[in-house]
């Protein structure tokens, strides 16, 4: 986290949800508005992570659900351009504005009433045989799990080279402290406020082995060896890397690349945020 302000946006990206036509129409608002403020606006209804060059841009805005704001995020870390999202989905946790109040947020981000929050990222590298076969950067989780067939895997598992633990579940999780707020917590993870810099280890449905999470330094390196004799599966940011063989490696590290979030409430936001969303609603 840091306490500067945020660049001059001179230059913004809009990404709406692809398959979701209702964000198009709000991202076309947001561009003329913006183009109204002799800002440029570049609204895209179909992109995806390969292929979406933000150079340029001083400002991204996501508009669709977490995930949408996720896939903004992946594409504009490596260049440092951050993130701002509008709520079109169901939780909203990485959102900064909806769709009732998108214009007095933007406005506070331009004037610079708003400062930036940045989020630790990791990186999945999948090696079979010795050989790296797919890499990617993901801002939630990685996770190693059983595939179609209910049968447990065996992970087996090693903190900075050190064999640690075999657990023998339904999946492993390894979150950020972004990530710890989404499958990790269904399962029972801790909560981790989005400024720390850890990993958290958290198995899934285990059986007869370490059942609790482990919460880690930043710094750490895991490393995941499946084992099993049907399908288990690889995926990172609930993207599909594709399915693991018995021996197959996972590697999981920090990337040198953070998240930037623009936010323009109080720093305190997480707790209400994340209790506003857990708390059951009070009946009249």
């Amino acid at each position: 986290m840091t306490d500067e302000h945020p660049r001059t946006f001179k230059c913004v990206g809009i990404l709406a949800h692809p398959q979701r036509p209702e964000t198009f129409s709000l991202a076309d608002q947001v561009a003329a508005w913006l183009r109204a403020r002799d800002i440029e606006a570049t609204a895209l209804m179909h992109w995806d992570q390969e292929h979406t060059d933000p150079s340029g841009w001083n400002l991204a805005i996501g508009i669709g659900g977490d995930g949408t704001v996720l896939r903004a995020a992946r594409v504009c870390a490596a260049l440092g351009v951050p993130v701002v999202g509008i709520n079109m989905g169901r939780l909203g946790f990485l959102a900064e504005m909806s769709p009732s109040n998108w214009q007095a947020g933007l406005a506070a981000v331009l004037r610079g009433d708003c400062w930036i929050e940045e989020r630790l990222m990791i990186e999945a590298e999948w090696s079979t045989n010795s050989n790296v076969v797919y890499r990617e950067e993901a801002l939630n989780e990685v996770v190693i799990s059983r595939g179609i067939v209910a049968r447990i895997v065996e992970f087996e598992t090693y903190i900075d080279s050190a064999w640690t633990t075999t657990y023998r579940a339904d999946a492993l999780i390894i979150a950020t402290p972004t990530g710890s707020t989404a499958y990790a917590l269904a399962v029972g993870g801790p909560i981790l406020p989005p400024e720390l810099r850890n990993l958290v280890v958290v198995p899934v449905a285990a059986h007869l082995s370490l059942d609790r999470p482990l919460v880690l330094s930043g710094n750490a390196v895991i490393e995941v060896v499946t084992h099993c004799s049907h399908q288990a599966v690889l995926t990172v940011d609930g993207r599909l890397a594709g399915q693991l063989e018995d021996g197959d490696r996972v590697t999981i590290r920090a990337t040198g690349h953070v998240s930037r979030f623009v936010r323009t409430g109080e720093r305190t936001y997480f707790y209400r945020s994340i209790l506003d969303r857990m708390e059951p609603k009070s009946r009249i």
